[in-house]
């Protein structure tokens, strides 16, 4: 498999420990699409679960391409654990590329934030988001993973709407310090200047990056959670891209507390090597929610202070509630998910959903 840290596909075999039964997983409406798959709410074994069906595509050669990045997706999912990641639970081949992953209830960031314009998000509740993130893709990095496509669409909340996953490891691959990566991969608008071209590429050329492409973009979500706004507003992502990459615009950094400023602006630099790792991060933005604390009161000189020491939270979020979509505005019409045993599931509705 060309540039993927991982043997040919031929080579591959799913973990039997990851392998589901494509019979006991009932498929329903659909909740999600992109260029290569689509993502139906399901049930795997009485479990909720978000099924992805990749598409196998239209020739052989890309029918070969869509398997391999099927394959290293699961290898790469199957690795990683953290409370920030989406769970893995199983994928299959036969009769098509299906993932299996737990289902996230609170819909995209990028729907959150769209419900709440033109009103903002409190910053401490979009710091905390942006917490929740940085410490999934610190996990990711830990194992050699770089992600390539971080932006809202890619981060789902959970039910209460206090906590963000990150979702969707199909353009994710392993960091390799010899092999060139194939360029301009992910989303133009929270795409590294270092990925994208001076020259128009043949498609599928490669370059040389690391892992702090995902720093760069990192950052451009920080914006947008800080202002609620899309980056680069008023140009097209490959505009966006361009001025990034060439004319090395960032977004506008002013009217932030200092602390919020440095981050963002040594996120993006121009230079990647420059640019923080995710667990000096984490501990950037950990140190900037502490100061958002309210002073604690005086403790009594009675009471020892070590058992009374408050610490600031694990995963700071937000209390607030938006109403999450009925299905017939996320998708298509429900189809009733059948229980198990009974007729219907994955292979009698499958012909409707994909």
């Amino acid at each position: 498999m060309e540039g993927s840290g991982f043997p040919d596909v031929d080579e591959l075999r799913l973990d039997p420990k990851w392998l589901i039964d494509p019979k006991l997983l009932f498929v329903g409406p659909r909740i999600g699409e992109g260029a290569h798959a689509k993502v139906y709410e399901g049930k795997y074994k009485n479990q909720n679960v978000a099924v992805k069906i990749v598409h196998k595509g239209d020739s052989s050669e890309e029918a070969a391409k869509r398997e391999a990045r099927f394959m290293r997706e699961v290898n790469m999912l199957s690795r990683v654990q953290h409370k920030n990641l989406v769970k893995f639970i199983g994928a299959c081949k036969e009769p098509m590329m299906v993932v299996v992953t737990e289902l996230v209830l609170g819909g995209s960031l990028r729907k959150y934030l769209l419900n709440l314009r033109p009103r903002g998000l409190d910053r401490s509740v979009a710091v905390g988001f942006a917490l929740d993130i940085a410490r999934a893709m610190e996990c990711l990095h830990s194992h050699g993973i770089i992600h390539r496509d971080l932006k809202p669409e890619n981060t789902l909340l959970t039910a209460d709407q206090k906590t963000v996953k990150l979702a969707d490891l199909g353009l994710a691959r392993e960091e390799t310090l010899t092999e060139m990566m194939t360029a301009e991969t992910g989303t133009y608008r929270w795409m590294a200047p270092e990925l994208y071209s001076t020259v128009t590429l043949r498609h599928g050329e490669k370059k040389h990056y690391n892992h702090k492409v995902d720093v760069y973009s990192f950052a451009i979500v920080l914006w947008e959670l800080l202002h609620n706004k899309l980056p680069f507003e008023g140009m097209s992502n490959l505009q966006a891209a361009y001025a990034a990459a060439f004319k090395n615009v960032r977004p506008n950094a002013e009217n932030l507390p200092e602390e919020l400023a440095v981050i963002l602006t040594s996120c993006w630099k121009e230079d990647p090597n420059a640019r923080p790792n995710f667990s000096q991060i984490v501990q950037m933005l950990l140190h900037y929610l502490s100061t958002l604390l309210p002073p604690q009161p005086a403790v009594p000189p009675r009471i020892f202070s070590s058992e009374n020491r408050v610490l600031p939270p694990d995963s700071p979020g937000t209390s607030s509630l938006v109403a999450i979509l009925p299905h017939d505005e996320m998708g298509d019409t429900p189809n009733i998910i059948k229980p198990e045993g009974k007729a219907g599931g994955f292979f009698s509705c499958f012909d409707r959903c994909y």
